[in-house]
């Protein structure tokens, strides 16, 4: 299992890249944006209290998706997508 401060971190050392984010949280599907270690809800609204966690500890992350800085949402420009969160640790671990 991967939690969304591991992202944020990973996010803050890997600044060339944007993470895309699908979740699960309380059974509505979520999209959630990392850059330089700081996350936005695409789908929702953002809490303006950067010390709140955006995602609950039961949200469950479905995929992730990276791509290049800077986002572009009319052309965004993948690196890998639909990364599965066991992928994603597996990528982190190689990286360091």
């Amino acid at each position: 299992m991967i939690t969304i401060e591991q992202l944020e971190s990973y996010s803050q050392k890997n600044s060339q890249e944007v993470l895309v984010i699908k979740a699960k949280e309380n059974e509505e599907e979520v999209e959630i944006m990392i850059f330089k270690g700081f996350s936005s809800n695409l789908s929702g609204a953002t809490n303006f209290d950067p010390d709140l966690p955006i995602l609950s500890p039961t949200a469950q992350i479905i995929t992730i998706d990276r791509l290049w800085s800077p986002y572009n949402p009319a052309n965004p420009n993948y690196i890998q997508r639909g990364l599965i969160p066991s992928e994603f640790i597996h990528l982190m671990k190689v990286k360091q």
